[in-house]
Parts: structure tokens; sequence; C-alpha cells
């Protein structure tokens, strides 16, 4: 029987994680499994792993094949180095003080390189963030100007349209009193304005 590491998917969809487990060749993806060495979940930044360290290292030296991406894992993580080192031990190079030793060096150096990376990455957003908002403020502050240009505009045309019309109105000569006529109403007229009220 050949035994695999691969990855077993779990998650709802698009968003998956996965467990990395040791199988069967033969069994179905989701399917039975042998023994679970930890998951992977893509989703986060950087990537999630945990992983039981020894235990990978021990099914490699049993001849577990990893699937590629498993293999990707193991190596970020470090078991085959582990495995690298386990060798040497084997074959009397090194003593498993000094195998430990390199390993946690690795380890210790690795996950600088991974906090610096981290961190980069973060700066990196951090600085097109600042970059956008000087950008948003700059056209928020150019809108409002136009806004205003308008709207002292509109309020000119409303306070000319408002304003208080001076027309000057012709002169009109004044008739003394004595001479001015009056037009009194003729019974005709009067006649005709109570029928229609009737």
């Amino acid at each position: 029987m050949s035994v695999k590491i691969r990855l077993q998917r779990h998650g709802r969809k698009q968003a998956p994680y996965y467990h990395i487990v040791v199988a069967d060749s033969r069994a179905p993806r989701d399917g039975k499994f042998i023994e679970n060495l930890g998951f992977y979940k893509p989703q986060t930044v950087p990537a999630t792993i945990e992983l039981d360290v020894e235990k990978a290292a021990k099914w490699l030296d049993n001849g577990a094949q990893p699937t590629d991406t498993c293999r990707a894992i193991l190596s970020y993580k470090g078991v085959l180095m582990k495995k690298h080192l386990n060798g040497g031990v084997r074959k009397g190079v090194l003593t498993q003080e000094q195998a430990d030793a390199k390993f946690e060096k690795w380890v210790e150096e690795k996950n600088a390189k991974v906090a610096a990376h981290v961190a980069k990455q973060g700066a990196g957003v951090d600085a097109k963030a600042a970059e956008k908002l000087v950008a948003e403020a700059k056209v928020k502050e150019a809108r409002a100007a136009k806004l205003a240009e308008k709207k002292a505009a509109l309020i000119a045309e409303a306070e000319a349209a408002n304003a208080p019309v001076v027309e000057e109105t012709p002169e009109v000569a004044e008739v003394p009193v004595e001479d001015a006529v009056i037009e009194t109403p003729s019974e005709a007229t009067i006649d005709t304005a109570t029928e229609t009220a009737e």
C-alpha cells in the first residue's frame, strides 16, 4: 500500500481550509485517512499552517510520499530539513544535539524572514492606504470648493432677483381739486347692477 501525505478539503464554498493527513493513495480525497498531522488555511495573510513536525518527519522516514502542495508546506515548516538532519544522525555524521541545534537555528531564521515579510507587506499596505487617503482628501476639497462657488453664484442670483426694483415713474401733473371732474354713476348703471345682483 502506498501512503501519501496530502490535503483534505474542508470549509464552505470559497472559504476552504485543509487538514494535512496521511492517507492511503487509493482512498478518496475527503475520505478515510490514517493520521491527521495538522491544518492549512490559505485565506489568511500569511497563510496559517499548524503542523506536527515530528510526526510528519517520522512518516517521511517511513516512506510516505507528499503531494506537490504538501511538499511545499512541509518545506516551509522545516519538516524536510528535519528529515535531512535525521538522516545525518543515522549515518553518524551529526549527533542528535547538533542536529537539534541546527534545526532550532534554521527555525529562528525562518521565523525572522516571515516576520520581516509580514512587516514589509503591512508597511506597504499602510503606505498605500495613506496615499489613498491624501488623494481622497484632495478630491473632497476640490468638490467642496466647486459646491461653494455654485452656492455663492445661486445666492447672488437670488439676491439680485429679490432686490427691490426702483422704477422711475413719470411725474403726473397735479390737477387742482376744483378742476377735477368727478364721475357719478348714472341711474341706468345702478339699475343693471341691482338686476345682476338679484
